[in-house]
C-alpha cells in the first residue's frame, strides 16, 4: 500500500488535470510542473524578526585575517511564492478563465461568488501554527467550492434567464479556481500582517509540504465535481 498510495494519488491528480480541458499530455507536463516545482521559491519580501541573533564577523588586519568578533544583528524573515503549490495553480487559473468568460454571465457570477465564499470560510478556519505556518481543515476549501458551483448555478442561473443551459463543461475549471482562491486569498493574503507572528525565518506560500492547500483544494474540487 505504501508504493501504490503515491502512484494512486498522481492517477487522480493527473485525471482531476484532464477535467479541466487539457490534453493528457499537458496535464501530465503540469502534474510534473507542481511535483518539481514545490522545490523552488521566490523571495517576494522581507520583515524583521523580533529578535536578534549572533553572527561571526571576520576583520583583518595587514593581510592577515583575525579571530571573528560576534556581532548581534536583527533577523530577517522572507516570504516567497512556491513556484509549484503557488504560481503554476494561478497561471492554470488564469488560462481557465479563458473558458468560463466565454461561457457567459451566469458563469463570471457563479465564479465571483463562490470565490468570496471560499474565500470567507477560509479566513474564518484558518490559524497561525508559529514556527509553522498557517494551517487548516484541507477538506473544506474544495467541498466549499464544489457546493458553491452547483448551487451557484442552480440558483443564478434563474436569475439571469439561462436556467435550461448546460454548464456541465465548466463545473470543473469553476469550482479549481474557486478551490485554489480561498486558501491563497482567505488563508494566506489576508493574514499577510500576520506573518510576524509565526516566528518563522521563511514563509512560503504554497510550499508546506509536496503540494500546499491551494493544489488540494483546486485537484479535489475539479476530480468530484
Amino acid at each position: 500500500m505504501g508504493c501504490m498510495l503515491p502512484l494512486i494519488f498522481v492517477d487522480l491528480a493527473e485525471t482531476a488535470l484532464r477535467n479541466l480541458h487539457l490534453s493528457p499530455q499537458a496535464a501530465i507536463l503540469v502534474l510534473f510542473g507542481m511535483i518539481f516545482g514545490s522545490l523552488i521559491n521566490f523571495p517576494i519580501a522581507r520583515y524583521p524578526l523580533n529578535r536578534e541573533v549572533n553572527v561571526p564577523v571576520f576583520e583583518s588586519l595587514a593581510g592577515m585575517q583575525l579571530m571573528p568578533k560576534m556581532q548581534r544583528l536583527r533577523q530577517e524573515a522572507i516570504i516567497a511564492v512556491n513556484l509549484g503549490g503557488c504560481v503554476i495553480p494561478v497561471l492554470l487559473a488564469i488560462w481557465l478563465s479563458r473558458f468560463i468568460i466565454g461561457g457567459g454571465i451566469t458563469p463570471i457570477l457563479v465564479t465571483c461568488v463562490g470565490i468570496c465564499l471560499n474565500t470567507v470560510v477560509c479566513y474564518r478556519t484558518s490559524r497561525l501554527v508559529p514556527g509553522m505556518g498557517i494551517a487548516m481543515p484541507v477538506f473544506i476549501p474544495p467541498l466549499v467550492s464544489v457546493i458553491a458551483t452547483i448551487l451557484g448555478f442552480g440558483i443564478i442561473g434563474p436569475l439571469t434567464g439561462n436556467a435550461g443551459m448546460d454548464y456541465e463543461a465548466l463545473y470543473a475549471p469553476i469550482a479549481f479556481v474557486i478551490g485554489i482562491s480561498g486558501p491563497l486569498i482567505g488563508a494566506d493574503l489576508f493574514h499577510w500582517n500576520d506573518f510576524k507572528k509565526l516566528d518563522s525565518p521563511s514563509i512560503s506560500i504554497g510550499g508546506a509540504g509536496t503540494w500546499d492547500g491551494i493544489v488540494l483544494s483546486g485537484m479535489i474540487a475539479a476530480l468530484i465535481v
